[in-house]
């Protein structure tokens, strides 16, 4: 046997080594992908609900609602298209999202205080 390395190359020059990417890699994108539009499927069906039997505080919920579950959408489609283009180049970055669980949080958060600070108001809740 030989003491040489098996790839031999001149001082200072890299050997490009092709990168397989897993099938599970894409599949675990679409999967996300997926999850993310089920639950904007729900929170628009809780939207729905919203509008067509509540009263005038509760359409102004379901426009909120639908604006926090249409924005969701764009957002994981953008992200998905992200992650999808970074896995094909074979990207080595994170993959992780830190944003978007927060931000869908936090407008969660604001759209259900408005519901209550606009029920609380309305006129005819016994005041």
């Amino acid at each position: 046997m030989s003491s040489q390395p098996l790839l031999q190359t001149a001082p200072g020059k890299r050997i490009a080594l092709p990168t397989r990417v897993e099938p599970k890699v894409f599949f675990a994108n679409e999967r996300t992908f997926l999850s993310w539009l089920n639950f904007t499927v729900i929170l628009g069906g809780l939207a729905i609900g919203l509008l067509n039997f509540g009263d005038r505080v509760g359409q102004i919920s379901a426009g909120l609602f639908t604006l926090v579950a249409v924005s969701a959408m764009l957002y994981a489609l953008v992200t998905f298209h992200w992650r999808a283009k970074s896995i094909r180049q074979r990207g080595q970055g994170g993959f992780d999202d830190r944003l978007g669980p927060t931000l869908l949080t936090i407008f969660l958060f604001a759209a259900v205080i408005v519901n209550f600070i606009l029920r609380l108001t309305a006129p005819g809740n016994g005041k």
